[in-house]
Protein backbone atom coordinates (compact mmCIF):
# COMPACT_ATOMS: atom_id res chain seq x y z
CA UNK A 1 0.00 0.00 0.00
CA UNK A 2 2.65 2.57 0.96
CA UNK A 3 4.42 1.73 -2.46
CA UNK A 4 1.11 2.28 -4.39
CA UNK A 5 0.77 5.51 -2.16
CA UNK A 6 4.28 6.86 -3.40
CA UNK A 7 3.75 6.37 -7.03
CA UNK A 8 0.06 7.97 -7.26
CA UNK A 9 1.68 10.79 -5.05
CA UNK A 10 4.56 10.97 -7.63
CA UNK A 11 2.12 10.45 -11.21
CA UNK A 12 0.04 13.21 -10.29
CA UNK A 13 2.68 15.62 -8.42
CA UNK A 14 4.40 14.88 -12.16
CA UNK A 15 1.20 16.87 -13.52
CA UNK A 16 2.56 20.10 -11.50
CA UNK A 17 5.00 20.36 -14.23
CA UNK A 18 2.50 21.89 -16.36
CA UNK A 19 1.89 25.82 -15.47
CA UNK A 20 -1.65 26.23 -15.79
CA UNK A 21 -2.32 22.68 -13.70
CA UNK A 22 0.01 24.04 -11.47
CA UNK A 23 -1.54 27.46 -11.06
CA UNK A 24 -5.08 25.87 -10.64
CA UNK A 25 -3.76 23.85 -8.01
CA UNK A 26 -2.30 26.53 -6.09
CA UNK A 27 -5.01 28.23 -6.20
CA UNK A 28 -7.42 25.30 -4.60
CA UNK A 29 -5.12 24.86 -2.32
CA UNK A 30 -4.81 28.06 -0.70
CA UNK A 31 -8.29 28.98 -1.13
CA UNK A 32 -9.06 25.47 0.93
CA UNK A 33 -6.90 26.86 3.89
CA UNK A 34 -8.69 25.85 6.64
CA UNK A 35 -11.37 25.26 5.13
CA UNK A 36 -12.07 29.26 3.95
CA UNK A 37 -13.86 28.02 0.27
CA UNK A 38 -16.29 26.05 2.12
CA UNK A 39 -17.25 28.53 5.48
CA UNK A 40 -17.29 31.28 3.08
CA UNK A 41 -19.80 29.08 0.60
CA UNK A 42 -21.74 28.17 3.56
CA UNK A 43 -21.82 31.42 4.81
CA UNK A 44 -23.12 33.20 1.08
CA UNK A 45 -25.87 30.63 1.08
CA UNK A 46 -27.01 31.82 4.59
CA UNK A 47 -26.93 35.50 2.76
CA UNK A 48 -28.54 34.32 -0.02
CA UNK A 49 -30.96 31.84 1.27
CA UNK A 50 -33.46 33.45 4.14
CA UNK A 51 -36.00 30.70 4.28
CA UNK A 52 -32.95 27.75 4.97
CA UNK A 53 -30.66 30.26 6.75
CA UNK A 54 -30.06 28.03 9.66
CA UNK A 55 -29.62 24.61 8.02
CA UNK A 56 -26.85 26.93 6.08
CA UNK A 57 -25.20 27.60 9.74
CA UNK A 58 -25.82 24.54 10.71
CA UNK A 59 -24.13 22.97 7.49
CA UNK A 60 -21.57 25.53 8.17
CA UNK A 61 -20.59 24.56 11.90
CA UNK A 62 -20.90 20.77 10.69
CA UNK A 63 -18.27 21.67 7.81
CA UNK A 64 -15.67 23.45 10.29
CA UNK A 65 -16.21 21.00 12.84
CA UNK A 66 -15.00 18.33 10.43
CA UNK A 67 -11.97 20.53 9.61
CA UNK A 68 -11.16 20.50 13.60
CA UNK A 69 -11.76 16.80 13.61
CA UNK A 70 -9.13 16.68 11.08
CA UNK A 71 -6.46 18.56 12.72
CA UNK A 72 -7.00 16.47 15.82
CA UNK A 73 -6.59 13.44 14.19
CA UNK A 74 -2.80 14.91 12.93
CA UNK A 75 -2.11 15.31 16.52
CA UNK A 76 -2.74 12.16 17.88
CA UNK A 77 -1.27 10.64 13.80
CA UNK A 78 1.51 12.90 12.92
CA UNK A 79 2.34 11.44 9.43
CA UNK A 80 5.10 13.52 7.58
CA UNK A 81 4.23 15.04 4.57
CA UNK A 82 6.02 13.50 1.63
CA UNK A 83 9.51 14.10 1.75
CA UNK A 84 10.14 12.64 -2.21
CA UNK A 85 8.53 14.99 -4.17
CA UNK A 86 9.00 18.86 -4.10
CA UNK A 87 6.05 20.65 -3.23
CA UNK A 88 4.32 23.28 -5.12
CA UNK A 89 3.04 25.05 -1.86
CA UNK A 90 3.60 26.09 1.94
CA UNK A 91 1.72 24.26 4.11
CA UNK A 92 0.43 25.64 7.62
CA UNK A 93 1.44 22.42 9.26
CA UNK A 94 4.09 19.53 9.35
CA UNK A 95 1.66 16.60 9.59
CA UNK A 96 -0.45 14.83 6.70
CA UNK A 97 -2.59 12.58 7.81
CA UNK A 98 -5.80 12.95 6.96
CA UNK A 99 -6.13 15.47 4.19
CA UNK A 100 -7.65 18.80 6.14
CA UNK A 101 -8.47 20.22 2.76
CA UNK A 102 -10.39 16.91 1.96
CA UNK A 103 -11.75 16.87 5.36
CA UNK A 104 -13.85 20.04 4.68
CA UNK A 105 -14.33 19.58 1.06
CA UNK A 106 -16.12 16.07 1.42
CA UNK A 107 -18.22 17.71 4.39
CA UNK A 108 -18.99 20.42 2.35
CA UNK A 109 -20.74 17.92 -0.36
CA UNK A 110 -22.75 16.55 2.13
CA UNK A 111 -24.25 18.70 4.41
CA UNK A 112 -23.80 21.97 1.00
CA UNK A 113 -25.17 19.52 -1.25
CA UNK A 114 -28.29 18.50 0.76
CA UNK A 115 -29.67 22.31 0.97
CA UNK A 116 -29.67 23.76 -2.70
CA UNK A 117 -29.63 21.87 -6.25
CA UNK A 118 -26.65 23.67 -7.07
CA UNK A 119 -24.78 22.93 -3.85
CA UNK A 120 -25.29 19.26 -5.48
CA UNK A 121 -24.11 19.69 -9.02
CA UNK A 122 -21.02 22.41 -8.41
CA UNK A 123 -19.59 21.60 -5.13
CA UNK A 124 -18.65 17.94 -5.59
CA UNK A 125 -16.40 18.75 -9.06
CA UNK A 126 -14.91 21.65 -6.93
CA UNK A 127 -14.75 19.14 -4.02
CA UNK A 128 -13.03 16.77 -6.08
CA UNK A 129 -10.92 19.04 -7.60
CA UNK A 130 -9.58 20.94 -4.80
CA UNK A 131 -9.19 17.08 -3.37
CA UNK A 132 -6.88 15.83 -6.59
CA UNK A 133 -5.32 19.59 -6.13
CA UNK A 134 -3.34 18.45 -2.78
CA UNK A 135 -1.42 15.64 -4.75
CA UNK A 136 -0.44 17.66 -7.57
CA UNK A 137 0.91 19.98 -5.15
CA UNK A 138 2.90 17.30 -3.32
CA UNK A 139 1.83 17.73 0.30
CA UNK A 140 -0.06 14.70 0.65
CA UNK A 141 -0.18 11.10 0.23
CA UNK A 142 -3.49 9.39 -1.41
CA UNK A 143 -4.63 7.78 1.42
CA UNK A 144 -4.27 11.01 3.44
CA UNK A 145 -6.27 12.57 1.00
CA UNK A 146 -9.27 9.42 1.16
CA UNK A 147 -9.04 9.47 4.89
CA UNK A 148 -9.67 13.07 5.08
CA UNK A 149 -12.74 12.92 2.74
CA UNK A 150 -14.37 10.06 4.52
CA UNK A 151 -13.77 12.12 7.69
CA UNK A 152 -15.56 14.95 6.05
CA UNK A 153 -18.64 12.66 4.36
CA UNK A 154 -18.91 11.02 8.01
CA UNK A 155 -18.97 14.02 10.39
CA UNK A 156 -21.38 16.08 8.08
CA UNK A 157 -23.46 12.87 7.68
CA UNK A 158 -23.69 12.25 11.16
CA UNK A 159 -24.39 16.32 11.95
CA UNK A 160 -27.00 16.02 9.09
CA UNK A 161 -30.16 15.59 10.99
CA UNK A 162 -29.32 18.34 13.43
CA UNK A 163 -29.26 20.68 10.32
CA UNK A 164 -32.54 18.86 8.75
CA UNK A 165 -33.95 20.09 12.08
CA UNK A 166 -33.42 23.52 11.26
CA UNK A 167 -35.04 23.22 8.28
CA UNK A 168 -38.31 21.66 9.66
CA UNK A 169 -38.49 24.71 12.48
CA UNK A 170 -37.41 21.60 15.07
CA UNK A 171 -34.95 23.14 18.43
CA UNK A 172 -31.36 23.94 18.24
CA UNK A 173 -30.59 21.36 20.04
CA UNK A 174 -27.54 18.71 19.28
Amino acid sequence: MRDMDHRLLSALRECGADPHVAGAARALSWTGEHGALWLAAGLAGAAADPERRGAWLRGTVLTAAAHLASMGVKLVVRRARPGRVEPLVRTAGRHSFPSSHATSAAAAVVAYGALHPAGAHLVPPIAAAMCVSRLVVGVHYPTDVVAGAVLGAVTAKLGAPWMRRALTGGTAHA
